[in-house]
């Protein structure tokens, strides 16, 4: 079954709750995005039918190794590319903004690219 860009951004925010959190119920989600309890519901609900989350008796969300890596590799996207935004002169909120619509939809070959030549001009200046 293929991510989207909405169960990518769940996933996103799934990964970023984490790294703060051991405990992530759907309620941490929704309030973290914004979303509402129906549109959050369905959304783990298809998280866990494709294998990219577990949910225990007690409502804990937990990334499986495979949705844990499709959501670094988001959230490496998302970083770089704000942080190269920012470089840029874009003012931070438009930048992560922003990267957040680029993320979903910049091929693999394309953000490696642009990560490289990123990567190489911080270090040269």
């Amino acid at each position: 079954m293929a991510l989207y860009e909405s169960g990518q951004m769940y996933l996103e925010a799934i990964y970023v709750l984490s790294e703060k959190s051991e405990k992530i119920r759907a309620i941490d989600v929704g309030a973290y995005l914004g979303y509402s309890k129906p549109s959050v519901s369905r959304a783990i609900g298809l998280l866990k039918a494709s294998e990219h989350i577990v949910v225990d008796a007690d409502g804990n969300i937990r990334m499986t190794p495979k949705g844990r890596e499709v959501a670094e590799q988001l959230y490496e996207r998302h970083t770089v590319l704000t942080h190269m935004l920012v470089a840029l002169g874009v003012d931070a909120e438009t930048a992560a903004e922003d990267a957040c619509r680029i993320e979903h939809v910049i091929s693999e070959k394309s953000f490696t690219a642009v990560k490289e030549h990123f990567l190489h001009y911080k270090k040269e200046n």
